[in-house]
């Protein structure tokens, strides 16, 4: 008997074919009349490999040859090569952003996918390798510095731009970038590409302070795009947040979702007002744009600074007391070396508006430190703890402040996304040679986690409202589900190809992954080459179902 990984791919086979992936590729990227594999189903085949294997772009006819590749997907695995993966990739290079858009409005349109709030945000991928820009084409994202978010400035980057939808965190919208692209400067681009895809509902685009400029905010008013940004720290004074009162702000009458369960006391609390922010332009004769600016004070917020600060004190105060005691000593035997190192304290440990010092000379001992926190200083930081600001281009008549708010703590969806599109999906280490390739296995990887995200929606939408569902965790408890649970489970499942006179049997080990099944509404005995399947249940236990012998089914027509 000869043995295969069959996984999650009828899973991604399916989900593909309600997406027309290697359909949109190949009408926007036809190949030749010869070819034994067309460019789509390259594609398809390198998102389903991300999803059940995720690894460097290596030996992926070796993954083929172990998994159910050929009967799912009808793909030879000596047809995955190394050149004819780097032939696909050249081929979908020029055309990322048309491929992309089609896809994500296909799976509006497909999945029904509200589109009403979207919230966009880039992130960075460090590369390792030399990557010298006369090499690069400049028609395609560079690869090089600019500003990490993993603070990796050693190494040279590219970045990605996701628009997900707030109806199941769906990446509908993705984009590659360059690594000295500025975030600021994509924002109008970012927006106009979401009116597109959004056709005539007007959308809600939810972003980070990098939206707040004046050109951006300009550009979204006039087209006429609602939208929230937290206002960047510098735009805003202390002195602005000191002096309000936080016994005038209204309570707000939403409880975040790591806080359900907690007692009243335990659970995070904001507190809104309102007012107006100003916008000037560069030059004189621009007009001054006027924004709705909602002032949000958080208990949690608060709490993080105020233990950040009483950190950032003890620190301080350790090196300093160390400092005064090698005062006078060999290494700080002059004023200058001591207030050089003072400084540097200060700097590093950010106590500069805080801390009082001055050196005194003594002959006999040399010169010695003496220093204080000024309390005054550090109770006017206090007292603008917790407060930070959302500029809302949304009329009060239609949004409060309450629900902007609430809109905007929604953003952590996308963060999520970027964790499974550097988690699960493991988007490096990346061992392609020239960036136009790079982008293009980047846009291949942002199609698995449209994929991924679908798989995940699909699941919690299939369980009803509470979305939580046991069996996921070994003591049974019951939890939502995500996209890296579901294809963990169904990683497991085999399938045995079986002889002339046996018929294949797909092994299904535990009662969670036939719910899962039921949940995706997947039949996995729907295989690419017609013949008949035996779906087995090899060993029971506290949650197989009730019948736990093989059956058998005919397949289906081909999956993909």
């Amino acid at each position: 008997m000869v043995e295969k990984r069959l996984g999650a791919l009828p899973v991604a086979a399916e989900f593909l074919r309600r997406l027309d992936v290697a359909g949109i590729v190949d009408g926007i990227c036809p190949g030749g009349a010869s070819a034994r594999l067309t460019h789509g189903q390259v594609i398809e085949a390198m998102v389903a490999n991300r999803l059940t294997s995720p690894a460097p772009l290596v030996r992926v006819g070796d993954w083929a040859r172990t998994w159910a590749v050929e009967e799912v997907f009808g793909i030879e695995a000596g047809l995955l090569n190394d050149d004819r993966l780097a032939r696909a990739l050249d081929a979908i290079a020029p055309h990322l952003e048309k491929i992309a858009g089609t896809v994500g409005a296909r799976a509006v349109a497909e999945f029904g996918i509200d589109t009403a709030r979207l919230h966009w945000d880039m992130t960075s991928m460090s590369v390792h390798g030399a990557y010298p820009e006369q090499d690069q084409d400049e028609q395609y994202p560079l690869i090089g510095y600019g500003h990490p978010k993993d603070r990796r400035f050693d190494l040279k980057k590219v970045q990605a731009g996701l628009a997900v939808s707030a109806d199941g965190g769906i990446p509908i919208h993705a984009r590659v970038f360059g690594g000295g692209a500025a975030e600021v400067s994509q924002v109008v681009r970012a927006m106009r590409d979401l009116s597109q895809l959004a056709g005539e509902q007007k959308f809600l685009m939810v972003a980070d302070s990098k939206l707040v400029s004046y050109r951006n905010v300009a550009a979204l008013l006039d087209a006429g795009v609602k939208f929230i940004a937290p206002v960047p720290a510098a735009q805003v004074q202390d002195e602005v947040y000191a002096a309000l009162d936080l016994a005038r702000a209204q309570v707000v009458d939403w409880v975040p979702g790591r806080d359900v369960g907690k007692s009243a006391d335990q659970r995070e609390v904001y507190r809104v007002l309102e007012d107006v922010h100003t916008l000037t332009g560069p030059r004189k004769r621009d007009p001054v744009l006027r924004v709705r600016r909602i002032l949000v004070h958080s208990t949690a917020h608060s709490k993080g600074q105020q233990a950040a600060r009483a950190n950032r004190l003890a620190k301080a105060s350790a090196e300093l007391d160390k400092l005064v005691a090698a005062a006078g000593g060999r290494h700080y035997k002059t004023g200058e070396k001591i207030a050089a190192r003072v400084g540097v304290i200060a700097a590093r440990r950010r106590v500069v508006s805080c801390l009082r010092w001055h050196i005194t000379e003594d002959e006999a001992d040399g010169p010695r430190l003496h220093w204080h926190f000024d309390q005054e200083a550090l109770e006017t930081e206090a007292a603008v703890d917790g407060w930070y600001a959302l500029l809302a281009g949304i009329p009060r008549t239609t949004v409060g402040p309450t629900q902007v708010l609430i809109h905007y703590n929604g953003q952590g969806t996308v963060e999520r996304r970027y964790h499974d599109f550097k988690g699960p999906l493991a988007v490096t280490p990346v061992f392609v040679q020239h960036n136009h390739r790079v982008a293009a296995l980047i846009q291949v990887i942002c199609l698995a986690l449209l994929v991924f995200c679908l798989i995940e929606r699909q699941v919690r939408r299939a369980l009803g409202p509470q979305q939580t569902m046991a069996g996921l965790y070994p003591d049974n408890r019951r939890v939502r589900p995500t996209g890296r649970m579901v294809l963990y489970h169904l990683g497991e499942l085999t399938l045995r190809i079986g002889t002339i006179t046996d018929p294949p049997m797909v092994q299904i080990t535990r009662g969670v992954q036939l719910h899962l099944l039921e949940l995706l509404g997947i039949d996995v005995t729907r295989t690419h080459r017609p013949r008949t399947l035996i779906v087995g249940l090899r060993n029971s236990g506290p949650d197989a179902p009730a019948s736990s012998h093989g059956r058998s089914v005919p397949s289906g027509p081909a999956l993909a």
